[in-house]
């Protein structure tokens, strides 16, 4: 009888404050590190926004299991949790909303590329040969979208996960049409690498505002426009862009934490 080894892969968490001084404030991460890695294998990257809700996950159990079997390849995950200015921190780089939210994205931009990959490689210490990813939840997701979209010789995945795709310049009571979000706007005019990924995730309980009154939940409708602009722009499914309507799904934690195996198994190679 012949038995087949099944590779289990424990993974451990580190924890550590990185001074901004784009920022002006220390900014919180965990690394989520597979034990065991030998520098031959195929390394990748994952920066997650809103770490604080990542922690409120079984992840280390989700990243273990993504692994399970897996011998040539291992992926770290950085969780980045957010600070007390987040809404300002987050959003669209240049652009702030109609509030003025996310008027320091640009800086929050640049101490993810200048600031904290710098830190992170360091802390690896061996070359990331694979991909690198960069994916959050609700505002955060916008976030991730945005610098990733930005910065295309740094990141080749996107995953976005009941993305704030409805971030708007103007509100619903000013004279509000579809031209006025943000993110759109922005894709339409502008272009990235022509193998970039991205996993947009929606649930069909994100919200309950429909804005057009056309019965589709306003995540839904924004999240389907840009995978629509997209696809015009030439990206392909399922290869490039893959969508996730998640039935039942909310705009919560355990909702983000039951489709993150999938997002991880799309867009890695674990």
């Amino acid at each position: 009888m012949m038995y087949t080894t099944i590779l289990s892969v424990k993974v451990n968490t580190s924890n550590f404050k990185i001074p901004s001084a784009y920022l002006k404030h220390e900014v919180e991460i965990d690394i989520y590190t597979p034990e065991g890695i030998l520098g031959n294998e195929k390394i990748e990257l994952l920066l997650l926004n809103d770490g604080q809700d990542v922690a409120k996950m079984d992840f280390n159990r989700i990243l273990e299991e993504a692994h399970h079997g897996k011998r040539n390849h291992r992926l770290i995950v950085v969780a980045i949790k957010a600070s007390e200015d987040r809404l300002m921190e987050y959003g669209v780089a240049g652009a702030p909303d109609f509030k003025g939210r996310g008027a320091k994205a640009d800086l929050y931009t640049d101490f993810v590329i200048k600031e904290l990959l710098p830190f992170v490689k360091k802390k690896i210490a061996m070359p990331i040969t694979g991909k690198v990813g960069f994916a959050g939840f609700s505002l955060g997701g916008l976030s991730a979208f945005d610098i990733a979209w930005n910065n295309p010789s740094a990141f080749d995945a996107i995953g976005v996960f009941s993305g704030a795709f409805w971030w708007r310049k103007k509100d619903l009571t000013e004279g509000y049409t579809d031209a006025d979000r943000i993110i759109h706007a922005k894709l339409e005019s502008t272009s990235t690498r022509p193998d970039m990924k991205f996993w947009l995730m929606t649930g069909t309980e994100d919200e309950k505002a429909d804005r057009n009154k056309n019965m589709i939940i306003d995540s839904i409708d924004d999240t389907i426009d840009v995978v629509k602009i997209l696809l015009d722009k030439g990206y392909k499914r399922p290869e490039n862009v893959f969508y996730y309507e998640k039935v039942g799904g909310k705009h919560d934690v355990p909702t983000w934490e039951s489709v993150m195996p999938a997002f991880l198994d799309w867009a890695f190679e674990v």
